[in-house]
């Protein structure tokens, strides 16, 4: 049953959330929550999908796939949260609950829900007891173009922040041209590999919940609103300016600089 495996998902990554929690009192770094949900998606990913009762090719594709995108965005989330100071959309957010570890500690649980709903694509996967082969390679074609687009668009901001001379402006090549968060856009389209692997499946309904959930977690709740809120308190004019050139979310052809300068 699809729910009990669910459920299983849900009681390792609160277990896995508390851990986080303690590891944060220790080094006063609330990074560690999006290292731990990227890692237990990808622990989610290949549970349902190992244990599932769909036929093996749409199964064994998504758990390896959502494996892999998961490990690779926890790796990368892990090398900046050991190497630099806690983000500042966390610091404002401890600095707002004054340190408050109760709250802290609901914020992670928060996250291990999190996991478990964003599970529900790799749960319709499971289910899906037909082959249906040219979805599986749209599928696949659509997860390439969606983590190679994020990983190219994490390497030029990498690239960029390591240049002690770009210090204090923004990002304005490669993918940055086109939308001011290209790496939040390829992370949501990934999100349809799986609603092309869920063709066929009795739950295929649920596949959708990846990609709207993933659009209103970045557009609305914990992805865009707070970067560019951190953006404005370090980078100030030079951001309001990338704002009124730049697309927020979707990749679009940039505003003339000129264009902008004219605006209120």
């Amino acid at each position: 049953m699809p729910w009990c495996t669910l459920l299983l998902v849900w009681l390792l990554a609160s277990a896995i959330m508390a851990a986080g929690w303690r590891w944060q009192r220790r080094h006063a770094n609330a990074g560690i929550v999006d290292v731990l949900w990227a890692a237990g998606l990808a622990g989610a990913a290949l549970l349902l999908c190992v244990l599932g009762p769909g036929a093996a090719a749409p199964r064994m594709l998504a758990g390896l796939l959502g494996s892999v995108w998961g490990a690779r965005l926890g790796w990368h989330l892990w090398r900046r949260v050991r190497h630099e100071p806690e983000d500042g959309r966390y610091r404002a957010l401890r600095e707002h609950w004054r340190g408050d570890q109760r709250r802290l500690f609901g914020f992670f649980q928060l996250q291990a829900i999190a996991i478990t709903l964003f599970a529900l694509p790799f749960a319709a996967v499971a289910a899906n007891r037909h082959t249906h082969a040219p979805w599986l390679v749209v599928g696949a074609a659509t997860w390439l173009l969606g983590v190679g687009g994020e990983s190219l668009a994490d390497a030029q901001l990498a690239r960029f922040r390591a240049d002690p001379a770009q210090r204090g402006r923004t990002c304005r090549t490669g993918l940055w041209r086109w939308t001011r968060h290209p790496n939040y856009f390829f992370e949501w389209l990934h999100w349809f590999a799986y609603v092309a692997f869920a063709v066929g499946s009795p739950l295929a309904w649920l596949a959708w919940s990846g990609p709207l959930l993933m659009y209103l977690f970045l557009r609305y709740v914990s992805g865009i609103p707070y970067t560019e809120a951190q953006a404005l308190r370090t980078r100030g004019a030079d951001y309001r300016a990338y704002q009124r050139d730049t697309s927020m979310f979707f990749p679009w052809f940039p505003r003339h600089p000129t264009e902008s300068r004219t605006d209120p």
